[in-house]
């Protein structure tokens, strides 16, 4: 599906239009309104222009583009782990990381009518942070590009059978009832979204003992060669708050892997891990450095 539902374009349109009024105040995001990247986009900045798009790579476009100042994107659920296919479109973008923003994750039930449901429509995100409560129930699981655009989807079908798992606030916007509220698996469960724009940060301006740095480095295809690289940043005190594996290619021989650290280049430190990273490693590449939204440890 590349287009909104009907009960959601009219809100798109008024969007879209304040955007292109004023887009260096626009923040792009994937989903439909009162998706939880629009709350985490308004959370982030309350004074910005919210532009929803129907997907991730969408919303990176209009930034590359012009057509907005910055990109909110989900990137991993302290639930249900990453987020498919981050990993892919941040290099591909050409964009920079330059903040993050963690946000608590609450997701509501709600329908146009009491039930029983025979399924319920929602992100893939979602509906695995809200897997045992579907299956408790016999609600089989749908999935939708977003979670707001499924209850647009919901509100347009006018079945009763069917549902939706979204923020509470897609229910006030679509008309739809709330059935239950919380319905996630995880009460603490939390989001984390990065911010990008087309230009970054520099990590001189960002203070010293909150900086992190997001990077991806494919490793070369020898023994240990994952225990050497991760030795640059152990032998140099760097700490790694993050590391997760994907494969580029068919061939499964080049295997990638996306990590954050604590620090910036230009501390000396930083300096020396990203230094032997590069001679220990096929390629490196710094996707941004910001400032630390949420202290780890």
């Amino acid at each position: 599906m590349r287009t909104f539902a009907k009960p959601a374009i009219e809100m798109v349109d008024t969007m879209r239009q304040a955007a292109a009024a004023d887009p260096a105040r626009a923040i792009a995001f994937g989903g439909a309104p009162g998706s939880n990247s629009h709350q985490a986009a308004m959370q982030f900045d309350p004074d910005g222009l919210p532009l929803p798009f129907i997907g991730f790579e969408d919303a990176l476009d209009a930034v590359s583009q012009g057509r907005a100042g910055c990109a909110m994107i989900p990137i991993e659920n302290s639930q249900h782990g990453r987020v498919s296919d981050i990993h892919f479109l941040l290099p591909e973008s050409g964009l920079h990381i330059v903040a993050e923003h963690f946000m608590r994750i609450s997701h509501a039930l709600m329908a146009t009518g009491p039930g029983p449901f025979q399924a319920a429509y929602s992100h893939p995100q979602a509906l695995g942070q809200s897997r045992h409560y579907l299956q408790e129930r016999g609600i089989v699981a749908l999935a939708h590009a977003d979670t707001a655009g499924a209850a647009a989807y919901v509100a347009e079908l006018k079945d009763p059978t069917f549902c939706a798992i979204a923020p509470a606030m897609a229910a006030d916007l679509y008309g739809l009832d709330i059935i239950e509220e919380a319905v996630e698996d995880a009460h603490d469960n939390t989001t984390r979204f990065v911010v990008l724009a087309r230009e970054p940060r520099e990590p001189a301006s960002i203070e010293a003992e909150t900086a992190m740095s997001t990077l991806i480095f494919e490793v070369k295809n020898v023994p240990a060669a994952l225990y050497k690289a991760l030795g640059c940043f152990a032998t140099n005190g760097v700490n790694m708050t993050k590391l997760e594996s994907y494969q580029k290619g068919a061939s499964f021989a080049a295997t990638g892997f996306y990590a954050d650290i604590e620090g910036a280049p230009g501390n000396a430190r930083v300096d020396a891990a990203l230094e032997e990273l590069e001679f220990q490693t096929n390629s490196v590449r710094l996707l941004g450095s910001y400032g630390q939204a949420r202290k780890r440890g």
